[in-house]
């Protein structure tokens, strides 16, 4: 028998779970992008989840579990555990269904997030200082009272959920040969590729299913290189959303034998991601589902062909944002931070200023200190943040400095 049947996810699952989602979820849009398909030599389109309720796909795994549950366990209420965008999609699924939710979040979750979950009147819990902490008290309290514990990635339900859009992108883009989307747990990869792989086997063709994962977050690699769960010792990323130390045991089992590939992107990767998108197709996208751009414009998918990129949530921190434009901008040599010692007489720093006029540099902030450690007597060490218009410009304001016997050290 062929794999496809034999997995614990089909996709008769999956069709069902779109039934069900009807007039529950948002059908997202599908955008062309012609900047990246020029860099990358075919048609890219982006399958817009962060336009869906509540600024994700996880609403729609969320709902298909809870709506299946009987009325009994209705009745006990369901608990879960996340950073942000499953918390919001249970939220939304248990108000759907008359559903009282507990959701335990880490201490330090961001406000807008824990904002949005409350709105959406569920219970919030803050506990512990990860989601692993989180996670490990929503089960302790779901065992304790006998509410419902829902898994945001390690359940059949939840993957059919997630499942329903691979669905939606083959509607859309019929012809598509590739399709990406970040992985953290592996429920929307896992889904996805069931219904992708399913519907290609239909149509008698090929069409590519890619993981991208942040590398400092990436635990797919090596449990796919084992064929085994290997959790990774420590986890950081801004891709909070994907940020999962420990794949699941459900999607794992699936993602080994249907995905043809995980590929990791860096942090300087997924903030140039994040800028793209916000300059060149207008969308707020959180760094988690950035990824899949990201490895497009850092040359990662060969001969991608016509490219679905599923980018999975729109939840961003404005704090995180802004962080995430400095240093997207810095990585793309449009932002940089210099510092060098002067002579503490007047002039010096005149000189400075119009060397950076004359090389069409813009100065955005200046920190000028005559005290510290390194500074010696008659010395003033000053740090300058810079406007420029690319690395090629970069270059040539640090070599103006240099000509005029300055000495700039790039910080940023």
């Amino acid at each position: 028998m062929n794999t496809l049947d034999t997995l614990p996810v089909t996709l008769d699952d999956v069709l069902k779970a779109r039934e069900l989602l009807e007039g529950i979820i948002t059908k997202t849009p599908i955008e062309s992008s012609r900047a990246l398909g020029a860099m990358v030599g075919g048609e890219v389109f982006f399958k817009c989840e962060n336009l869906q309720r509540a600024g994700s796909f996880k609403v729609r795994g969320a709902y298909v579990r809870m709506a299946r549950l009987s009325d009994e366990e209705k009745k006990r209420g369901v608990v879960a555990a996340s950073a942000g965008n499953h918390a919001q999609g249970v939220a939304v699924a248990a108000k759907s269904l008359g559903i009282n939710a507990r959701i335990y979040m880490p201490l330090g979750v961001a406000l807008p997030k824990l904002s949005a979950t409350r709105s959406h009147g569920a219970e919030v819990v803050l506990h512990g200082h990860n989601v692993d902490e989180a996670l490990a008290e929503a089960q302790r309290y779901a065992n304790e009272t006998g509410a419902v514990f829902v898994h945001p990635f390690d359940n059949v339900d939840v993957v059919a959920g997630q499942g329903t859009v691979g669905l939606e992108v083959l509607d859309q883009v019929p012809n598509v040969d590739t399709v990406l989307m970040g992985v953290g747990g592996g429920g929307l990869l896992a889904g996805v590729a069931v219904a992708i792989k399913s519907r290609a086997r239909e149509l008698g063709r090929e069409i590519r299913i890619i993981g991208v994962q942040a590398e400092n977050a990436a635990a797919y690699p090596p449990s796919l290189a084992a064929d085994a769960l290997v959790p990774l010792k420590k986890v950081s990323t801004m891709a909070d959303g994907i940020a999962v130390g420990r794949p699941g045991q459900l999607p794992f089992s699936i993602i080994r034998e249907l995905v043809d590939d995980v590929v990791t992107v860096s942090e300087d990767s997924l903030a140039r991601a994040l800028i793209f998108l916000l300059e060149r197709a207008k969308m707020v996208v959180e760094p988690a589902g950035a990824v899949g751009v990201a490895a497009l414009m850092d040359g990662k998918i060969e001969n991608p062909g016509t490219t679905a990129v599923i980018l999975s949530g729109g939840n961003i921190d404005p704090m995180l944002m802004l962080k995430v434009i400095q240093r997207g901008l810095s990585a793309a040599g449009r932002f940089m931070t210099v510092r060098m010692m002067l002579d503490d007489r007047p002039g010096s720093l005149a000189t400075i200023a119009r060397i950076i006029a004359e090389n069409d540099a813009n100065v955005t902030g200046l920190d000028h200190t005559r005290v510290g450690g390194a500074i010696s007597m008659g010395d003033v060490s000053i740090t300058i943040n810079l406007e420029t218009k690319g690395h090629e410009h970069s270059e040539q304001v640090l070599a103006a400095l240099r000509a005029e016997g300055f000495h700039p050290i790039v910080v940023h």
